[in-house]
């Protein structure tokens, strides 16, 4: 199923009038335990958002006919709260909880993208590379046009080889053979775009990723992913097939029948076997299971010096997250208190990417099959994530996600984690304080580039400082450093009269001299 990104919904209150589990505190140590950020107070004030985001999944559950809901909340790496409300199976009443394992569709699409990266890391493939590489196949596909480029290996994980949206027909062909998909592929695929130009999503090219997993590996993609991802991060509960699944854990799919006057019924949807089709969503996974991949991805910000050992590198789990492909901008988007916030949105590695008007950015991927609906989302600058999941088709669970996010951070008062500040920017704020404000002997300091005056004298930068701190009146307290990266940052001069935002960027000389300074009064 297509993803859906934000699109941030007022989510109206009712009551559950179904079965419901409590929600539960979480503790777990997973076979590979990421590098997190700690601070012990972090998750601690997020516990007053518990209870209302409990009522916003049960609430959705209620409103849109889910028979089973089940969510996770995962901080800094750890999954603390977690819960289900109603049944994975109406006819036994088995109730939905954080062991319940769901069926997560697309959600599946970021793990195959991890599994091409950790071959590429191991030198046995290249992004770039044509896909015709490993599916010989797509030698004799006819494009659009004469001058399309060959489909590569990254155009498949970026949904932008040109093949047309499959939803949802791509839905159906999760129990398809390898040979029905070589099949497929030897009679010809139709073509939406050429290679490279647009983003158009693809079941069919993650279907292809698989099999380049299985050629590359030398083994099922299934086998590979289980061993290189799955098993490493302690997911052993999860599963591909869903005959392998105990009764009493498997979540059976649904669907909603309106029968008319506001009344209906649950359809059971048949569950469809493992195939080819399933790297681009057959995997089922619990919501114990899958806050480990969570977290794996959240150990991935900020960058750091320690020990890198996850199935597969930090680095090329930031890679995954980037907006490879430009996907959309919803200009008329809501948050979650219904204000006018717009969102543009890109694709990364089997990963939806979004940024807000707030600067938020939030990585993740909902999932949807007959009688399935998922999504998972992080905030990587604040640490946190939710997943949850539905057995009802298409359950579309991305606007509650944005609720649930949007009232952590409000109610948690969370704020982004704090990048370091560098030695060097550090000393050049040192350096500033000592020039200031009356710039003696400023061109011999030896802290400014060679633009730097140049571009405006000293004499004139000595009389706009000057102007403001006389508006600033005596400095009080000097702020301090705050870092938008190794080699920028600004701080606050506090003056009895007004406050003074102090800007400045170094350049990529060693050591980082000053090339650009900006001072502005700002409000109190």
């Amino acid at each position: 199923m297509k993803p859906t990104f934000p699109v941030l919904l007022l989510l109206a209150s009712s009551a559950l009038a179904q079965q419901s589990m409590p929600a539960r505190p979480v503790a777990h140590v997973p076979t590979y335990q990421p590098p997190v950020f700690t601070d012990s107070d972090r998750s601690k004030k997020l516990e007053a958002a518990f209870p209302i985001v409990e009522k916003l999944y049960r609430d959705v559950a209620e409103k849109r006919h889910i028979p089973g809901l089940a969510f996770g909340i995962v901080v800094d790496g750890k999954l603390v709260y977690s819960g289900g409300f109603g049944y994975t199976n109406l006819a036994t009443k088995t109730p939905a909880t954080a062991k319940s394992l769901f069926r997560i569709a697309s959600m599946t699409k970021s793990l195959t993208a991890m599994a091409i990266l950790k071959l590429r890391d191991e030198g046995k493939l290249r992004l770039d590379d044509p896909a015709e590489l490993y599916i010989p196949e797509l030698k004799s596909h006819k494009y659009l046009t004469a001058d399309a480029p060959l489909i590569t290996v990254r155009n498949l994980m970026t949904h932008s080889a040109g093949f047309p949206e499959d939803n949802p027909w791509g839905d159906r062909q999760l129990a398809d053979s390898d040979a029905d998909l070589l099949n497929l592929i030897k009679g010809g695929i139709s073509n939406a775009n050429v290679p490279g130009v647009a983003y158009e999503y693809s079941n069919l090219g993650f279907a292809m990723l698989g099999h380049i997993v299985t050629v590359v590996s030398k083994k099922p993609y299934q086998q590979y992913i289980t061993e290189a991802i799955l098993k490493p991060l302690g997911m052993n509960d999860t599963q591909w097939e869903y005959s392998r699944v105990p009764a009493d854990k498997l979540a059976l799919g649904y669907r909603w029948q309106d029968t008319g006057s506001g009344s209906g019924q649950w359809l059971e949807e048949p569950l469809l076997h493992d195939g080819s089709y399933g790297a681009m969503g057959g995997l089922i996974t619990s919501i114990d299971d899958f806050s480990k991949y969570v977290a794996l991805h959240e150990a991935a910000w900020p960058p750091s010096n320690a020990v890198d050992n996850g199935p597969v590198k930090r680095s090329s789990v930031r890679e995954m997250q980037q907006p490879w492909t430009f996907s959309g901008l919803s200009a008329q988007a809501r948050n979650s208190a219904g204000q006018l916030c717009p969102v543009t949105s890109g694709y990364g590695y089997g990963l939806g990417w979004s940024k807000n008007c707030a600067g938020q950015v939030g990585v993740g991927h909902s999932g949807g099959l007959p009688g399935f609906g998922s999504q998972w989302r992080i905030l990587p600058d604040y640490g946190i994530g939710v997943i949850a999941y539905g057995n009802l088709t298409y359950a579309g669970l991305g606007s509650v996600n944005s609720a649930v996010l949007d009232t952590l951070l409000s109610i948690g008062k969370r704020q982004p984690r704090q990048l370091p500040v560098s030695t060097i920017l550090a000393q050049r704020k040192a350096d500033l304080i000592k020039l200031l404000p009356d710039w003696a002997n400023a061109e011999q300091s030896g802290i400014f580039a060679e633009n730097f005056f140049p571009d405006k004298s000293v004499a004139l930068r000595r009389k706009a400082v000057q102007e403001v701190y006389a508006k600033a009146g005596t400095i009080k307290r000097i702020g301090e450093l705050m870092p938008e990266n190794q080699l920028r940052g600004h701080f606050l001069l506090e003056g009895d009269k007004a406050t003074i935002d102090v800007f400045f960027t170094l350049t990529p000389e060693n050591p980082a001299l000053i090339q650009q300074l900006d001072f502005r009064e700002v409000p109190r």
